[in-house]
């Protein structure tokens, strides 16, 4: 099988979650499936597809027999056929799913995300279908080397390809799929973090501005922040 491009795999996590979370909706229409791929929580990255895009992807899916029509409704509707494509059991199809959604996540994190799909007894139990998937026949996931700073490693997907490991370098973060930039690349999640600590950072300088604003106007000194930083402080 070939390998699935970003948006394919998307619209096949949505699938598989769907079914389990949202069943007496299920098979989907082709505009809850847009709606599932757009979702804004339990999304990594976060999309904004459009319905021709989503549809492309879901042809795709049918080209491998991952999806297919189903049947009794007038309107088109679509569900997966991962298990048995892949020939993996329903507990494999929902690590599978969750990875496909969220991206690289340890153990524990997978176990909790998974149980409204699946409910795993405990952590060994779910290593213990990730490693037959990373073992059994064509690898599906692979267990990424440990970052720096981390008290785990992560798991993820190879549905879409080959996975990078961590940079150590970098630090705490998981794989990015290799040719989005080499051995320097990051990661989806590594990017989100950053993304969010440098917001954190900006709102925290400009509440020190505004703070050191206020303390010099009431000393009566020059606190050396001009007019339009301290318009754009407060």
């Amino acid at each position: 099988m070939r390998h699935l491009t970003p948006l394919e795999a998307r619209v096949l996590g949505v699938l598989v979650e769907k079914q389990s979370t949202v069943p007496d909706t299920y098979p989907m229409s082709l505009n809850a499936l847009v709606g599932g791929c757009n979702q804004k929580t339990a999304r990594l990255p976060v999309i904004e597809a459009t319905e021709a895009e989503v549809l492309t992807a879901v042809d795709g899916l049918k080209g491998l027999s991952l999806v297919f029509e189903g049947s009794g409704s007038r309107v088109v509707k679509f569900e997966h056929n991962m298990g048995r494509v892949l020939h993996v059991p329903s507990q494999a199809v929902a690590l599978l799913a969750v990875l496909l959604l969220r991206g690289p996540q340890t153990a524990a994190e997978l176990r909790l995300n998974c149980e409204r799909l699946h409910r795993f007894a405990d952590i060994s139990s779910v290593e213990g279908f990730l490693e037959e998937l990373a073992t059994k026949g064509e690898p599906r996931v692979i267990k990424l080397e440990r970052a720096p700073g981390e008290r785990e490693a992560r798991w993820a997907h190879l549905l879409c390809g080959e996975v990078a490991q961590p940079a150590p370098r970098l630090g705490g973060g998981g794989g990015a799929y290799a040719g989005g930039g080499g051995d320097g690349s990051v990661s989806a999640g590594e990017l989100a973090a950053l993304k969010a600590e440098q917001t954190r950072l900006a709102d925290e300088l400009a509440t020190l501005k505004a703070l050191v604003l206020r303390m010099a106007q009431e000393l009566g000194i020059d606190a050396g922040v001009s007019s339009s930083e301290s318009s754009n402080a407060l």
